[in-house]
Formats: C-alpha cells, sequence, structure tokens
C-alpha cells in the first residue's frame, strides 16, 4: 500500500484549504479505531473530512459520509464535544518538510484559535492529539506512556510537544546540480537509497517514480550514472520541488497506485480528494477483505473437522447396532436348543431357523444357556435403544454440517476482492455466524439490525435480456428467495450441493427461451461447491413451491414441483468474458 508522503499531504491539505476553508463543524463520527470523520458545513457545500492514523494509511482528506450506525468510540465524542459549532479556520504545517498538520479551530474566522487539531502522518507513529490554546492535550486517539517511549510521551494534561526534528539536509530549489549531486554520490550506493538518505520530505515511492521517470534503474548504483543521467534526474528533482512551492500538483492513477505529480500517470483526475479517499478506501477493504475471509475460513475448517469427527463416531455407534437383530436371533436359537448346551461351554454352533447354515454364538461359561440367551436379548434391546438415541443426534450433526458447507461455498465463490460488496458479503456472513454462536461478537462487529440482509446480489443479464440475481450469502439467499422473489420468477438451485440461491426474473406472460435457462443454471451451477465440476445438476421450479423449514438456519430451504436442468459452470467464464454482468 503506498503511504501518504510529504509531498501527497502538502498537496492534499493546500487543496482542502482552497475549497473548505472557513467551514463550521456539525458532526465528528468515529469510524473505526484508526479513523474519524468530521463533518464540514462552508457557505456553499458540506462534507466529511476523513482523518485517519492507520499505521500504513494514514491520511487526510475529504471523503465518503459515514454509515448509518452508532458510534461507540469516546475519542470523537470527546473531539466533538469541544469542537462543535465552531469553525475550521486554518491547516497550516507546523514546520518545513514535516508530516503534521496544524488544524486550528474558532468561534469564527479572524479570531484566535480555540483549539488545535494535530494530525501527525507519520507511518506506524501515526497519531491525532487535540490540545486547547495554551497547548495542554485534551485528548489522543493513541496515548503514549514513558514506558513505551521515553522521547515523546503523549498524555492527556501534558504540554503537545513535536515529532523529533528529521536530521536530513532540507531540499532546495536554489541549490546548484552541482552540489545536490555531490551529496547524493557522496557514499557511493543504490540511487534510491542515496537519495533517500540525503534529504529529508522523500518517500520510497517518489524516489522511484523520480527516477525511473529519468529513465534510470532505482537500485542502480550511483558510480554508474553519466553526466547525462545525473542532468536527467535533477531536472526530475526540479519538477518536484517548484510543484510544491507553486502548487501546481497534477494528480492521477499510476499502474500500482497514484501520483500528485503526473508522474508514470496513466489517468489523470481532476480531485486529488476523491482518488486518495478511492485509493485508501479500496486498499483497505481488500486488505479487511482478506484477513476476514482467511479468518472465516479457517474458523469454518476447523468447525467442520469437529462435527464430521462427530458424524463419524455416531456412524461407527449406528453400524454397532445393526447387529442387534444379530444378538436376537441369537438368543432365539439358544433358546430352542437349550438341550444341546452342556456346562462349561464357551462356544455353541446351531443352524440358522431358514438357511440352515451354522451359527456359532459365543457363550459365557459360568452361565447356564438360559441365562446367556437372556443377556444375549439385553444386549440387543440396548443396541436398538442406542439406535433411536444416535439417529436423531446423527441428524442433528448432519443438519449442521449441511448448513456450515453452504457457508463455506459462499465464502469460496466469493474469492477476491473487487467491489465494497465483496467486503459487505463477507461482514454478513460473519454477523450471520456469530448470530448463530459460531464466533464470538467483538466491538467492532456492526450494530445494525442483523437480520436485514443487503441486496446488492450479483446481477446478470441473460441472452434474452432477463435479470439474474444471485445471492453472496446465506442471509441474501433467504431474502432473494422469500422477500425479493415475484410470482412469475423462476429459481435455481444446484441440485443437493451447497450454493447459492439463483433467480430468473421474469415478466407477466415472459417465456424464457432454453438458452435463457441454460445460461441460469449454468450460473447455478458455477455459484456452488461444484464450480470444478463438468456437469452439475440444478433445479428450478417456481418461488412459491420453495419453502423454509421451521426452524432452520440461514440459506436452507426445500422445493417441490422441481424439474432438472444440467449446468455447466466451466461456461460462466465465457459469459464473464463476453461482458454480460449488469452490475456487481
Amino acid at each position: 500500500m503506498q503511504s501518504v508522503d510529504f509531498t501527497t499531504l502538502t498537496a492534499t491539505y493546500r487543496e482542502i484549504c482552497a475549497t473548505w476553508l472557513p467551514a463550521r463543524v456539525e458532526q465528528v463520527y468515529q469510524r473505526d479505531r484508526f479513523w474519524i470523520a468530521i463533518g464540514l458545513r462552508t457557505l456553499k457545500q458540506r462534507g466529511w473530512l476523513d482523518i485517519s492514523w492507520h499505521p500504513q494509511a494514514a491520511r487526510i482528506c475529504i471523503g465518503d459520509p459515514p454509515p448509518r450506525k452508532p458510534d461507540t468510540f469516546a475519542f470523537s465524542q470527546q473531539i466533538l464535544h469541544q469542537l462543535s459549532g465552531l469553525a475550521l479556520i486554518s491547516i497550516e504545517a507546523i514546520a518545513p518538510w514535516e508530516r503534521v498538520l496544524d488544524l486550528q479551530f474558532a468561534r469564527r474566522p479572524g479570531e484566535n484559535p480555540l483549539f488545535h487539531l494535530y494530525v501527525e502522518v507519520m507511518g506506524k507513529h501515526s497519531n491525532v492529539i487535540l490540545t486547547a490554546a495554551n497547548q495542554e492535550i485534551i485528548t489522543a486517539a493513541q496515548q503514549v506512556s514513558l514506558q513505551q517511549s521515553r522521547i515523546r510521551p503523549v498524555q492527556t494534561g501534558q504540554p503537545y510537544e513535536s515529532p523529533p526534528s528529521l536530521t536530513n539536509d532540507a531540499p532546495n530549489l536554489q541549490e546548484s546540480q552541482q552540489r545536490w549531486q555531490e551529496k547524493v554520490s557522496l557514499v557511493p550506493g543504490a540511487l534510491k537509497r542515496c537519495l533517500l538518505k540525503s534529504y529529508r520530505g522523500l518517500s520510497p515511492a517518489l524516489v522511484e517514480s523520480m527516477v525511473r521517470t529519468a529513465n534510470l534503474d532505482p537500485e542502480q548504483s550511483t558510480e554508474t550514472l553519466t553526466a547525462f543521467d545525473w542532468e536527467q534526474l535533477f531536472q526530475r528533482w526540479q519538477e518536484w520541488l517548484q510543484a510544491l512551492e507553486k502548487s501546481h500538483f497534477q494528480p492521477g492513477w499510476t499502474a500500482k497506485g497514484y501520483t500528485v505529480l503526473g508522474w508514470e500517470m496513466i489517468q489523470p483526475v481532476k480531485n486529488l480528494q476523491e482518488l486518495l479517499n478511492q485509493y485508501y478506501t479500496a486498499a483497505l477493504n481488500q486488505q479487511e477483505f482478506l484477513q476476514l475471509r482467511q479468518q472465516l475460513t479457517q474458523k469454518l475448517k476447523n468447525l467442520l473437522e469437529k462435527l464430521q469427527t462427530k458424524a463419524n463416531n455416531f456412524s461407527d455407534r449406528l453400524q454397532q447396532s445393526d447387529q442387534a437383530n444379530e444378538y436376537k436371533q441369537q438368543a432365539d436359537l439358544l433358546m430352542a436348543h437349550l438341550q444341546a448346551w452342556e456346562p462349561g461351554m464357551k462356544k455353541i454352533i446351531l443352524a440358522d431357523f431358514e438357511t440352515g447354515e451354522p451359527v456359532a454364538i459365543a457363550l459365557e461359561p459360568e452361565k447356564n444357556a438360559v441365562q446367556n440367551a437372556q443377556n444375549l436379548y439385553k444386549h440387543s434391546g440396548k443396541l436398538k435403544r442406542a439406535r433411536g438415541a444416535v439417529e436423531p443426534l446423527l441428524a442433528d450433526v448432519n443438519a449442521e454440517i449441511a448448513y456450515l458447507q453452504q457457508v463455506e461455498a459462499a465464502i469460496a465463490q466469493t474469492d477476491q476482492y473487487h467491489t465494497d460488496a465483496d467486503l459487505e458479503a463477507l461482514k454478513e456472513i460473519r454477523e450471520e455466524l456469530i448470530q448463530q454462536r459460531y464466533l464470538e461478537d467483538s466491538e467492532y462487529t456492526r450494530r445494525s439490525d442483523t437480520n436485514t440482509a443487503s441486496t446488492n446480489f450479483h446481477r446478470y443479464r441473460t441472452p434474452g435480456g432477463f435479470e439474474l440475481f444471485i445471492g453472496r450469502n446465506n442471509r441474501q439467499n433467504d431474502y432473494l428467495t422469500f422477500r425479493f422473489a415475484g410470482d412469475y420468477d423462476l429459481w435455481f438451485h444446484a441440485q443437493e450441493i451447497p450454493g447459492s440461491h439463483v433467480l430468473l426474473r421474469l415478466d407477466p406472460g415472459a417465456v424464457p427461451e432454453a438458452a435463457d435457462l441454460q445460461f441460469t443454471a449454468d450460473f447455478a451451477a458455477y455459484y456452488s461447491r461444484s464450480r470444478q465440476s463438468d456437469q452439475v445438476p440444478v433445479v428450478c421450479t417456481e418461488p412459491k413451491y420453495v419453502y423454509k423449514p421451521k426452524g432452520a438456519k440461514p440459506g436452507i430451504a426445500i422445493y417441490k414441483n422441481e424439474r432438472i436442468l444440467w449446468g455447466q459452470p466451466q461456461r460462466v467464464e465465457v459469459y464473464l468474458n463476453e461482458g454480460q454482468v449488469i452490475s456487481d
């Protein structure tokens, strides 16, 4: 993930100053433990100023409105208590080449600031600190004790101190190429490392882009550079400093991230705030997506292994109970042939009633024939009673396994992050598992109505132009089937295989062609646990014939009046390449 460096921070806060100051503070909302949003209102617009102290994504920019869910963090409430109704009158850098901004708040523009909000964008040491006018710390996103840092503790009630100054030389636009070159090449080494160690205000991403724009290799030794190479690189250096001095920034997307200087740009953008908001929102969502997917996948794997072991034990006990009739038959034979028993016998061989085949019966020599028969009857009855007790337990375990396999299939289908909907689908799965008590709740779990599913289904268009809706998880499957489905639609699902519910939306009187049905069956097979198979049986019926058993877990449904189609999941890749996705 590309970090916000001095250049990006300078570009974004100057753009904010030009378009958002002065602004009244209306609200403060904390999105998570690393991210607050301050609601601002100017004479022309309203918006949210995002401030993050995330170790990899610390930043400040105008972002999206926060979600409609409760804010349970004390830090944001403390800031709101102090700043509500005040005006953000200025944003300034506390010192040249430092990545620390001073946001100043007063009753109205032109007055002295009452509070300062210091935003320190410094990687893993990033922080947000609110102080009074006398620089006394009121609250901080991250308190730093003396045990954590003797150099610079950050504690409520203590005076605010700036971070230790950098020791590198400060870049200077008036510095000559010769002097600049001497500093960079003083200790030979990789060009990227030499630049970073010689001057402050640089970042690895900026240096790499600068060097590549000069048609050089960042890992190239300074000893191999020609006079022409040094001249080309110095021109890029001057471009950078001029952009900072004149605020001539050119934001845009690059192959690996973004730029604010126009270097290696593949797509320009007009608004730097939107660029930063999109980049870091997507990067953090992808990071959270991968972590959450790994967590859920591992949890389900462990649960299914334990349940499968339990199911195997129950199955073994049922197999043993199958011998109940055999023990009863042996007891009947023994009672019918009491005269064949002799004292001290350990085994007796008698002819089967129906086949006449010899049957060997183990005996206890200290007991007589009747007592041995009674023991066999007792053993038979015990095994029969065990079957009656074990069968419902095995049925419950198998139902639980089927449910978790359904959840596992939904996670398997969401294998990569593409949009916010992918992350939202995983969060819904996590909330479902918490609701079903397979996961423990945590302070970061969404507190909205856990019974309400999102409607960001997978959506496709069939060859005949009909819309196709596919649930991303069990909660969406239930919503799709039992609330979203219309009277004229068709419902599809892989037969007796965990997978998504699929709905083909039809208008009254519309009749889908065979190609439409095959297309839908292919997608039902693709969004099932049998995605890798060549052919998958898929059931098709009307939604009114789909029922949810009483007390069944999310995503579980039974159906009737179905017909079978054979879906070919491998053909879905062809459909996707043909661009038949409406929105995803």
